[in-house]
């Protein structure tokens, strides 16, 4: 008897799992839980997937025809190290840009890039898939900018596949013939958008050389989906939706900036058929649990409208994290008040400015009787190293994908480094005690989790007006410290954009600018809105500021500097 007891507790412990990093590696998680790193550069990862003997696959962020947009990673014996990495998969064309999903369904492996998706047979035995990939579904209508359109991926089990079409658009008011997002402009009503984005369509899954026209759309109102996944208990698609943005700087007589820090919400959506969510006319406000208006439509924050009609999210997260990544766990090795629950990578703020970039951690969402409780809890937590964040670039990582491997670990990686962490449970799975989350509820208290403080957090108290201005109308994406969020916002250190012509600046920031630009080597392809409502005092303070700042050493701007272009602006149209 003791001999049998002695048996089920080593088995309960979990006996077999490879030796955890001594510091976890550098992460933090409820008691019980530890950590090793699996690899580590591997280049800027997105989501990833594990096969049934443990092989690791990654996305990255963008492909190449020579080395590849995705890595393989093999583990030969059993430390939990990956000690052959190989990367395979290149897509040879712009479009390969924003690689975001990697997924396994029927021996087969999945991956997609911003327009298209596609998937590899996977040879037993073999870690690199043969040949080339099968194109499974391309995003063939037009796109101006590549904002909102990544192509994540799942799977049903009835046959089918679902694929978000997100929105180019903020608010669908940044698009040619309309507004450009100035402040104060409306959305197209009703929004033009919606027939061919802002939603999610369902396709056969044994089928490729899909287009749009092939799937059916189940669910719409949806802006932007990077963080969705098939929950096998109750048959429903969930997603975690990236709310719209820049409430403030569009409407600064409406919206505080602390209201622009912390709304709207990153909605968690049950995927219903036939739902509206509410994009563009609505937003879900957190804080008073329901829908309201937007701004382009008329909204104030408060009024509801046509809003109350909407299809309401299961719970709603605090602004701007950016929701990467979604799973629900499936597996043994946790406690079992983990099973069936939901774990969210979140990717962490671009937008908070003036106040702390916030997110850049893992959370977890219980769920009782097929629903989430309402309530989460941080899960992992370390990954910004830096606390406050003023800016993105200042997270040393930033969480973005998530898989549960055959054994039921928990894999994470980040889009920073390329640093991929297994997280394991080694402790008494029978013993798990509430009490052992207490020391990640106190880690809602660092600034990159909390709510920010209206006065003590803002971070341009003090300041002088051009700084000011530029933190408010420009930071949002640039950042406090100019040097932008890779991929989305460019830097504003030592170009030419803001060294160079003064005209052209002036110009750009009077008139906005869209489609695809090269700065410093790097290319950018997205909207920057119109600020000719701003004065043009103002706009002198803004660009003397950046041509001053940021280790750019450039004259100043005038006020009569900018009155002639904008004369000259206003003549030509």
């Amino acid at each position: 008897m003791v001999v049998l007891f002695l048996f089920l507790y080593q088995c309960d412990s979990q006996i077999d799992l490879p030796l955890s990093d001594p510091d976890n590696g550098g992460l933090y998680f409820p008691d019980g839980f530890e950590a090793l790193v699996v690899a580590d550069s591997i280049g800027r990862a997105r989501h990833l997937a594990v096969n049934s003997n443990g092989d690791i696959y990654v996305k990255l962020s963008s492909s190449d025809s020579i080395y590849g947009g995705n890595v393989a990673l093999r583990d030969t014996d059993g430390d939990g190290k990956a000690d052959i990495i190989q990367k395979f998969g290149g897509v040879d064309s712009k479009r390969s840009l924003y690689g975001t999903s990697m997924a396994l369904h029927k021996d087969y492996i999945y991956f997609s890039t911003a327009l298209e998706l596609y998937r590899y047979k996977l040879t037993p035995g073999k870690l690199i898939p043969d040949g080339e990939p099968e194109v499974v579904l391309t995003d063939d209508h037009p796109h101006g900018v590549h904002w909102h359109i990544t192509k994540p991926v799942s799977f049903d089990n009835q046959g089918f596949m679902y694929v978000p079409f997100g929105t180019p658009s903020n608010a669908c008011q940044d698009l040619d013939g309309t507004p450009n997002g100035s402040p104060g402009g409306t959305g197209l009503d009703p929004c033009p958008e919606l027939e061919l984005h802002g939603g999610v369509w369902r396709f056969d899954a044994n089928k490729t050389g899909l287009t749009q026209k092939d799937g059916q759309r189940i669910a719409t109102g949806i802006r932007s989906v990077v963080a969705m996944d098939w929950n096998t208990v109750d048959n429903h698609l969930y997603i975690v939706m990236h709310g719209r943005d820049n409430l403030h700087s569009l409407f600064p007589d409406r919206f505080t900036p602390w209201e622009s820090a912390v709304l709207p919400s990153e909605e968690f959506l049950r995927i219903e058929e036939g739902a509206d969510y509410g994009w563009p006319y609505c937003y879900y406000d957190q804080m008073q649990e329901q829908k309201v208006l937007a701004p382009e439509y008329g909204g104030d924050g408060q009024i509801v409208g046509r809003c109350g009609e909407m299809d309401l999210p299961v719970m709603g997260f605090p602004g701007h994290w950016a929701p990467n990544d979604l799973l629900f766990y499936e597996g043994d090795q946790f406690p079992e008040r983990y099973k069936n629950g939901a774990f969210i990578a979140f990717h962490g703020s671009t937008n908070r400015a003036p106040y702390p970039q916030s997110g850049y951690f893992v959370c977890f969402v219980p769920f009782k009787n097929g629903l989430p409780t309402g309530e989460w809890e941080v899960f992992a937590d370390g990954f910004p190293v830096v606390d406050p964040i003023v800016n993105t670039r200042d997270a040393h990582y930033r969480p973005v994908g998530l898989a549960e491997g055959p054994d039921g670990s928990l894999y994470i990686t980040e889009s920073k480094k390329g640093k991929i962490w297994r997280v394991m449970f080694k402790g008494d799975k029978r013993r798990f005690d509430p009490d052992q989350l207490d020391s990640m509820e106190k880690r809602k208290s660092v600034s990159h989790i909390r709510t920010p403080d209206k006065v003590e957090d803002d971070l341009q108290r003090g300041l002088d007006s051009g700084q000011k201005a530029y933190n408010t109308f420009c930071g949002n994406c640039h950042q406090q410290d100019g040097m932008g969020a890779v991929g989305r916002f460019p830097t504003l250190a030592q170009t030419d954009w803001v060294t160079g012509d003064k005209k052209r600046l002036i110009n750009v920031i009077l008139n906005g600018l869209q489609g695809e630009i090269e700065v410093n080597g790097e290319i950018y392809n997205g909207v920057m809105p119109a600020h000719k409502f701003l004065g043009d005092a103002e706009i002198a303070g803004i660009l003397t500021y950046i041509r001053q700042s940021f280790g750019n050493k450039a004259d100043s701007i005038s006020t009569r500097e900018v009155e002639m272009v904008r004369n000259t602006s206003e003549m030509s149209n």
